[in-house]
Parts: C-alpha cells; sequence; structure tokens
C-alpha cells in the first residue's frame, strides 16, 4: 500500500460526524504541524494551516471538511432501544440493518438499525423505504437503565461501522470519503510543497454536511486571492444511470466542478484547472450534473469574494455505510490541485 491510500485508510477509518469532528481534528492538525508553518484551531473548530512563501504569489486558500453523515440519539425507551435524528443527508433506503457504531461517555458502543420484524409488514410497507421514525438502533441493552450503564445518553453521536478496504489494485471501499478524500488529498500536496515558497492555506472545516457552516467562518478568517474545495461527490456511473445523468464516473480522473446549487465556479479558476490538466495529460472530467453544494459555495462570498472552484474525486455510493472509489483518480486529484497552486502562483505573482 503506498503513502497516499495509506493516509485515506487513516482518514477513512476516524470517527468525525458533524459538530463532533474531534478524533478527525486531532489528526489533521498533527499532519498539518508537520507542513506548515502555522496551525491553529478556531472556535467552531475548523483545522487552519497556514504555509508562508513568496509575498508576490498569491495566496491559494485549500478546503476539504472534516465531517461525515451521522446520526444523534434522542430518545431511549424503557427497553433499551435507542431512537435518532440524521446528521447530514441519508437515503433512508439504506439505513435498516446497518452495523453502526455510537460514541459514548465510556468509549465506543456497537449498534444494529433495525425495525419491526418483515413478517409483520403489510403488503404496501413491503415496497417502500421505511421511515426513520420506524427505525431504531439495538445495541444489545436491556433497559434503559443499562444503556445509560454503557455510556450512552440523549445526545450520544454515532456513525456507520465501517472499516477501509483494498478491493482491487484500484479500488478500495471505506466510509466518509466525502470528505477525508479531500482532506488526504490536502495533506498529500502540502508535502509535495513543503519546500516550495508558495502560499498556502489549508483548511479542515467542520459542519459541511449541515449547511457548509464551518467554511464560513474559516474563510472570514484569512485573506485569500484563490480558493479550491476538495470534495468527494457521487459517481453515477451504476447500471440503470441513463448517460446524461452520470454526473461523474470513477476512473476517469477528478471532476472538475462547472456549477451546483452553491457556486458558478469562477472561469479563470476553471480555466487554469483545464490548462494545468491538459499541459500536464492529467485526466479529468466535469461534474455533469448541476446538484448539491460544497464549502466553495460559501467561500466564494466570502469578504469582497474569493475565485473559486471545486475538485472533486468520484465516489460511488457517498452518504451511505460505504463508497468505492478509484485510487487513481485520487492520485491525480492530489497532481492536479498541486499543478494549480504552481500555476496561479507565477501567473498572478503581483
Amino acid at each position: 500500500m503506498n503513502d497516499e491510500v495509506a493516509l485515506l485508510e487513516k482518514l477513512s477509518n476516524l470517527f468525525g460526524p458533524p459538530g463532533f469532528e474531534d478524533e478527525v481534528r486531532e489528526f489533521v492538525k498533527q499532519e498539518f504541524e508537520k507542513l506548515v508553518d502555522e496551525v491553529k484551531v478556531d472556535v467552531l473548530g475548523n483545522v487552519i494551516g497556514i504555509k508562508k512563501g513568496n509575498e508576490r504569489y498569491p495566496t491559494i486558500l485549500l478546503d476539504a471538511h472534516m465531517d461525515e453523515v451521522g446520526f444523534m440519539i434522542t430518545h431511549i425507551d424503557k427497553n433499551g432501544f435507542l431512537r435518532f435524528n440524521p446528521l447530514g443527508g441519508f437515503d433512508q433506503r439504506v439505513l435498516y440493518a446497518q452495523k453502526v457504531v455510537i460514541n459514548g461517555d465510556k468509549g465506543k458502543v456497537k449498534g444494529f438499525i433495525g425495525a419491526k420484524a418483515p413478517h409483520l409488514l403489510k403488503p404496501e410497507e413491503r415496497s417502500k423505504a421505511i421511515d426513520i421514525d420506524d427505525l431504531f438502533i439495538d445495541i444489545g441493552a436491556a433497559s434503559r437503565d443499562e444503556v445509560h450503564e454503557m455510556g450512552i445518553k440523549i445526545g450520544s453521536v454515532g456513525t456507520f461501522d465501517t472499516t477501509f478496504t483494498i478491493l482491487s489494485n484500484n479500488r478500495v471501499l471505506g466510509k466518509a470519503f466525502d470528505d477525508r478524500v479531500g482532506l488526504a488529498t490536502i495533506i498529500s500536496v502540502l508535502k509535495q510543497i513543503k519546500d516550495k515558497d508558495y502560499n498556502v492555506i489549508a483548511v479542515a472545516s467542520v459542519q459541511e454536511e449541515v449547511g457548509l457552516r464551518g467554511a464560513r467562518t474559516a474563510a472570514w478568517q484569512v485573506n485569500a486571492d484563490f480558493a479550491l474545495a476538495l470534495e468527494g461527490t457521487a459517481a453515477a456511473d451504476t447500471p440503470g444511470t441513463p448517460e446524461h445523468k452520470r454526473s461523474t464516473e470513477i476512473g476517469k480522473g477528478p471532476a472538475i466542478t462547472l456549477a451546483d446549487r452553491s457556486i458558478i465556479s469562477h472561469p479563470i479558476v476553471v480555466r487554469g484547472l483545464i490548462k494545468v490538466a491538459e499541459e500536464r495529460g492529467i485526466p479529468y472530467q466535469f461534474k455533469r450534473v448541476f446538484v448539491g453544494g460544497t464549502d466553495a459555495g460559501v467561500i466564494h462570498l466570502t469578504r469582497e469574494g474569493i475565485p473559486s472552484a471545486v475538485i472533486s474525486v468520484p465516489s460511488r455510493y457517498i452518504h451511505s455505510p460505504a463508497a468505492i472509489l478509484d485510487v487513481n483518480d485520487f492520485k491525480h486529484a492530489i497532481d492536479l490541485v498541486h499543478g494549480f497552486i504552481e500555476w496561479v502562483s507565477h501567473k498572478y505573482m503581483k
């Protein structure tokens, strides 16, 4: 396993629902401290790493979010079953019968998402996704008191219990590729430019999955000239998806976002990314369906405005218990970001 994939594995396996990114934050902070001149954690919990270089070069902000979709415990019944509310967007069809892990006062507790037994379902219920109000989590407790003894209470948070797995030479499976692959890209790029005199601000933001919250405050604190949001985005190259609805496809390079519901990417940045990719032989694609939003949506509106765009690594099945990506897309995203930093630094030297 090479260094980039090993890094992605470590990040993927970390626990970090929105607002509770502590494990991820500590890991990222330690990595940033090896690679930049200054690291700080702001009030919301964003990690901001500042690499100081030639003051004639523009400053490039690289953003990726630390949080993953998760849930919060909202009720514990007398028999020890837990009810929960999503933190971030889930496809309800994938929740039933999934293994989960909950972080309690005494450590992590494993659980299983259950629902009414199949043989008790009415015929019309069997063909529908189970509503989240009809789902519960079973952690093996027999009573509310036993749940409390295990360290779980109302307000405890959890996520899917999935371990990173190498599927083949180029494909890997894991949870939270949205957006641990973006964090892995930033850290990998910082390693490559550590001894170069570029000005880069690396932001590992909180609470993206619940409204792009951390990036809004992080971007306000810094004075960037250009910005890239680095993401894991949905790949729709699976059976049953019409060609014109395939937003991205794995194995065809990182995706450049032209527009989504939060941003129309700045033409200067998009043209620069295309120029770098074509001159350096880096495969790339466009995100072809204008859905979703990323931290770039709030970053580009900060202060007087920051020319911004999004580079994403296509991943199948995001916002579910596991996703699959092509390692080459991830590595090419690293190359593209590195190349853009070099291009924009020299092109817009002050």
